[in-house]
C-alpha cells in the first residue's frame, strides 16, 4: 500500500490492531472519487476502512517527482495519518458495540475542526461520534489504547 509510505511507526501499530479486530485497509477505491475533499471512510458492513492517499496528495500538491519538497510531503503525511487514526476511533466505536468510548471528559475538538466535523455530520449522521474521531486524530497513542481497550 501507498499509504504506508506516509506512516510512522504508531500508525503502523493502529493498522495491525485494526487488522486483528477483523477490518481490512483499502486505499483510493470509489468512496475516494466522489469528492476530492474525502480523505477517509469506514465501511462498517464490509469492516474496511478506506484511506483515499490520492486525494490527500493532490490536496497538499504532493508528486513524486517533487518529493525533494519536505513540506508537501510532511503536510500530505499528516492528512494521511489524521485519516487513518479518525477512521480508527471510528473502529474503537464500532468495537464497543457502536457505542461512544470512554474519554476524559477534559479532551476536546480543535476548534479548526468545525468545519470538517460538520461536512463528516452530513455523512455519517452521528455528532458524538465524529467528534471523538476528531479529537482524537491528533493522538495516535490515545487511538491505540483505545483500540486495545475495546478490539482486543
Amino acid at each position: 500500500m501507498e499509504l504506508e509510505y506516509f506512516l510512522d511507526r504508531a500508525e503502523v501499530e493502529i493498522i495491525k490492531i485494526v487488522e486483528k479486530a477483523g477490518y481490512r485497509i483499502d486505499e483510493n477505491k470509489a468512496p475516494c472519487l466522489e469528492s476530492n475533499d474525502y480523505v477517509g471512510f469506514l465501511n462498517k458492513k464490509e469492516k474496511r476502512i478506506i484511506i483515499c492517499t490520492s486525494n490527500a496528495k493532490r490536496r497538499e500538491n504532493y508528486t513524486p517527482l517533487l518529493n525533494k519538497n519536505l513540506d508537501t510531503f510532511e503536510r500530505t503525511s499528516l492528512h494521511i495519518k489524521k485519516a487513518l487514526r479518525h477512521e480508527a476511533v471510528h473502529v474503537a466505536q464500532e468495537c464497543n458495540d457502536g457505542n461512544l468510548l470512554e474519554l476524559n471528559p477534559n479532551l476536546s475538538m480543535n476548534p479548526s475542526k468545525i468545519k470538517a466535523l460538520n461536512k463528516s455530520i452530513l455523512i455519517s449522521g452521528e455528532e458524538e461520534k465524529e467528534r471523538q474521531a476528531y479529537i482524537l486524530e491528533s493522538k495516535p497513542k490515545l487511538v491505540e489504547k483505545e483500540l486495545k481497550k475495546y478490539c482486543l
